[in-house]
């Protein structure tokens, strides 16, 4: 079993506004071989906390536009790591920091990984 369809439009949205707000370091995994739970993650960084509040702050825009709503968010208060539940993906917005020493992409690098659009830059702009 593979990722849905509507989990690959949530992952393609999310990624487009974390990149519109210059996230860095944006990769999408469909980890539902793995894990029963979800579908995909989406990780991406940001240099300070401020820009991880608007890279989430960004993507939640974005899917509440196509209609979806975070089953559960997680971390926001701090702003070094905010988890954005979606149910069908998970979006994981981290701190350059925390993004170096958990190494996310590393623990789910044998998961296929996910092609985004040539528009998603990884903080390089447009």
């Amino acid at each position: 079993m593979s990722a849905t369809d509507r989990a690959l439009e949530l992952v393609r949205t999310a990624a487009q506004a974390a990149s519109d707000k210059l996230a860095e370091h944006i990769m999408a995994f469909d980890v539902s071989e793995q894990l029963v739970i979800t579908d995909a993650f989406l990780l991406c960084s940001a240099p300070n906390d401020r820009q991880v509040r608007a890279v989430v702050d960004a993507i939640e825009d974005e899917l509440r536009a196509i209609g979806a709503k975070p089953v559960r968010r997680e971390g926001e208060r701090d702003g070094r790591w905010v988890l954005l539940d979606y149910a069908e993906i998970v979006v994981h917005v981290q701190h350059e920091e925390e993004r170096s020493f958990y190494a996310l992409e590393r623990l789910w690098r044998d998961c296929p990984q996910i092609p985004l659009p040539d528009t998603v830059t990884s903080g390089r702009g447009q």
